[in-house]
């Protein structure tokens, strides 16, 4: 119960502070990232939150049904436009992959 709670502030704080700088960043990812740094710096104990974490992650793919039928609702859209979909999802993955390689070469330069 502890871990389904703490998970549950932190998505709450970041959220809240996401509104309060403007929206920019998503306050799930600022609700991570404050989880991360709890773990991390040791003010949650990772067994506090390892069973809700492992629940919700084998829970996951229930949380993209909704976004399967709305998909499946925007049928005509997604025909119209399939090459600027296509297109776009190409370029941001190069780019993901790009930036997590850059990352990636920096962090192992400290280690």
């Amino acid at each position: 119960m502890a871990g389904i709670l703490i998970i549950l502030i932190c998505w709450a704080v970041g959220n809240l502070l996401s509104l309060l700088l403007g929206g920019y960043v998503s306050g799930n990812i600022i609700g991570m990232l404050l989880l991360y740094a709890a773990l991390h710096f040791k003010v949650v104990k990772p067994e506090r939150v390892a069973p809700t974490a492992k629940f919700l992650l084998g829970t996951m793919a229930l949380f993209f049904v909704p976004f399967g039928v709305g998909l499946m609702e925007s049928y005509v859209v997604l025909k119209e436009s399939w090459l600027a979909i296509a297109v776009a999802a190409m370029v941001s993955t190069l780019l993901v992959m790009a930036v997590v390689a850059v990352v990636y070469i920096m962090m192992r330069k400290k280690l």
